[in-house]
């Protein structure tokens, strides 16, 4: 009886140790799973105040952009696809409109249509001005914003050569007022001749003069009248754009000319007057 009392002790003073360590254990586990819970809640907190910054200042941009929207779009007109144009830039095209014919005004239904009336008018005052229609040896015509000048080939080249004469100092001159008057062009030299073949030690053939002829022209515009060369494109046409038929002397020299295509380039236009703008801007701040 008395072995059995010892037996029992003895189990439950085991049972008892195990169990109390495993508590220890589980308070330790415990212990590390609520600091973690902490750090975590710390964590946490700590990411929700840096989010509430984040969403603050992004609020704060978009209400800035709203802002400026809001703004430009008060200030700022677009043009198709091509640009934007400023109040500023809107009120001196109103004032070179005033000047148009009433006629084509009312024709004009798009604010790119009053561009193309304006830079018109502006190129037929130049070339007005620069009395190029009172020689006869030039054919103006404008049709809305392109220019196409033709000059006869007496007035530029001696018979069968591509070397420039005395006398195309005057045409050539007349022709760098037009193109420098507006800096928003693209020129195009066309080199034209008559049918009837040439073939030289320097010269292959039509083409060959044609192309000639017009770059002849271009440098000459470049080196001696400033015309800016990112204008220009020098191109030969031969004798396959014939303005008569090529079956008499006086029909054959109507043939043999450089036309000169005076293209507005509407992106240069529009970033031109941009920075225009964005002078008068600088200068009233400077002011």
């Amino acid at each position: 009886m008395k072995k059995i009392s010892i037996l029992l002790l003895v189990t439950i003073f085991t049972v008892s140790c195990v169990s109390k360590k495993k508590y220890i254990a589980l308070q330790q586990e415990n212990g590390e799973i609520k600091s973690e819970l902490q750090k975590t809640r710390v964590a946490k907190e700590d990411l929700e105040a840096k989010f509430d910054k984040i969403q603050s200042r992004v609020e704060a941009y978009n209400s800035k952009i709203a802002s400026l929207k809001q703004e430009n779009n008060t200030k700022l007109d677009a043009v198709g696809n091509i640009a934007v144009m400023s109040n500023a830039s809107k009120e001196n095209m109103r004032e070179t409109l005033k000047n148009v014919d009433a006629n084509k005004l009312a024709q004009a239904k798009t604010l790119k249509d009053s561009m193309n009336l304006a830079v018109a008018y502006n190129l037929e005052k130049t070339i007005s001005e620069s009395n190029m229609n009172e020689d006869d040896d030039f054919a103006v015509n404008i049709n809305e914003t392109v220019v196409m000048i033709s000059i006869a080939d007496n007035m530029l080249f001696n018979s069968g050569s591509y070397r420039l004469s005395s006398k195309a100092d005057t045409v050539l001159q007349k022709l760098a007022d037009v193109i420098n008057s507006e800096p928003s062009l693209d020129v195009m030299v066309e080199g034209h001749t008559d049918s009837r073949t040439i073939n030289t030690g320097h010269i292959a053939d039509n083409w060959d003069l044609s192309v000639l002829r017009s770059t002849s022209v271009v440098r000459k515009l470049q080196e001696k009248y400033n015309v800016a060369p990112e204008k220009l494109i020098a191109a030969g046409r031969s004798s396959y754009q014939p303005i008569a038929e090529n079956d008499s002397r006086e029909n054959r020299s109507k043939n043999r000319r450089t036309r000169i295509i005076i293209l507005p380039n509407i992106d240069k236009f529009f970033a031109l007057m941009s920075e225009n703008d964005n002078t008068i801007a600088e200068n009233n701040i400077l002011d």
